[in-house]
């Protein structure tokens, strides 16, 4: 084991996109091409973000610049030009870092791998903690041949074989030292082989399934059971309620309160948009109404901020392993007017919800003069919400 001391909390990543990706077929560089509803390299760069690599650095094409920049638009990372091999790739991506950052440690990945579960970074991660560098690994559960111009020639004993993937984690000196000893006339099959020729003790941690590779045209459809048994569960819920305008009360529409002559009657704060925005989220994951969590017979709840309501809702979704995709609101009334007050609207639920505001939606309609909002007695409002789970 090599002596040098743990790294400190905390990891640099890099991901390896400089590759051609000819077996895929298409129009650009698999790499750039849609898989899943976005481009393949920037679901493994979010997985990495979002369990705190800082900084992240992705090796791309000579003259793939403008592919990946729109790949991986508004996520924060650096772009370097790779080199002709994937060794020299990660080379120029560990001297970038090596000059702009004090790091410990770093992981290096294959864009091609997308699906990158966190338990999966946590644990290389954790074996830097003993060890100077760490992969990820699957027992071989095959029968394995030898063979020979097509013909069968051996058996060999399985034990003791791993299938490899990546990320590879290692502390970032000595990963960096490995690579610049290198020989650039030979390639390596991965970086666990880089650090090994430099005496560095490779630690093996359990991999996943769902890091296998992307190569083939196949792999970018859903005809492939195996690529897409773990297909993130999205589900849709929707709500509605409607609150009677009356003298003397504040209007308060998605959080923000609204100068009018009325304001609506409930037994919180009546605010109608947010109450039909809970429910979506609830009835997304199958969790009751706003009744069941905040009923209306509890005094508690007498003039309370509908906000409330709200986070509770957001946290419950995420408790049980869910993210919201978006949430879409209609306000449904006569008066007052809501365009002057969208864009608050939006940014007070995106806050309460704790996501960007560009996945909330504000609109507001009118029923022409009909029914009760359109006699101005009171104001309704509908919402949908996506929510994603894996």
């Amino acid at each position: 084991m090599n002596p040098a001391q743990p790294p400190k909390s905390g990891f640099a990543a890099v991901v390896v996109a400089a590759g051609k990706g000819l077996r895929a077929g298409g129009t650009v560089p698999k790499q750039f091409a849609l898989w899943r509803g976005k481009p393949l390299v920037r679901h493994s760069v979010e997985s990495l973000l979002k369990a705190g690599a800082d900084p992240l650095v992705v090796a791309i094409p000579d003259d793939g610049r403008a592919d990946a920049e729109a790949a991986l638009a508004g996520l924060p990372v650096t772009l370097i030009a790779g080199g002709a091999t994937r060794q020299a790739s990660v080379c120029a991506a560990l001297e970038w870092l090596g000059h702009h950052a004090d790091i410990a440690s770093v992981l290096i990945h294959d864009a091609a791998r997308p699906d990158l579960p966190a338990p999966v970074i946590a644990a290389l991660v954790k074996a830097l903690d003993t060890a100077p560098g760490a992969i990820p690994v699957l027992p071989v559960v095959d029968s394995v041949v030898r063979g020979h111009d097509g013909w069968r020639q051996t058996a060999e004993s399985r034990d003791g074989l791993y299938r490899v993937q990546t990320p590879q984690a290692f502390r970032f000196a000595d990963i960096l030292a490995a690579h610049r000893a290198w020989s650039d006339d030979t390639e390596a099959g991965d970086d666990a082989t880089v650090a090994q020729a430099a005496g560095l003790a490779i630690a093996l941690v359990s991999g996943d399934e769902r890091l296998r590779k992307v190569t083939f045209a196949h792999d970018f459809t859903d005809k492939d059971p195996e690529m897409n048994a773990h297909i993130a569960d999205v589900r849709t819920g929707m709500g509605f309620d409607v609150h009677r305008l009356v003298d003397g009360e504040d209007l308060w529409l998605c959080g923000i309160k609204i100068d009018h002559t009325q304001g609506l009657s409930g037994h919180s704060d009546a605010d109608v948009a947010i109450h039909a925005l809970v429910d979506a989220l609830l009835g997304a994951i199958a969790a009751g109404d706003i009744g069941d969590h905040f009923p209306p017979s509890d005094p508690q709840w007498r003039g309370a901020a509908s906000d409330r309501f709200l986070a509770h809702a957001a946290g419950l979704l995420r408790a049980r392993g869910f993210a919201i995709g978006n949430v879409d609101v209609t306000i449904i009334c006569e008066a007052p007017k809501i365009g002057p007050h969208k864009l608050a609207m939006r940014e007070r639920l995106a806050a309460i919800m704790d996501i960007a505001v560009d996945r909330v939606a504000v609109k507001a309609t009118t029923t022409e003069r009909l029914g009760l909002t359109g006699r101005g007695e009171g104001i309704a409002a509908q919402a949908v919400a996506t929510v994603i789970g894996s």
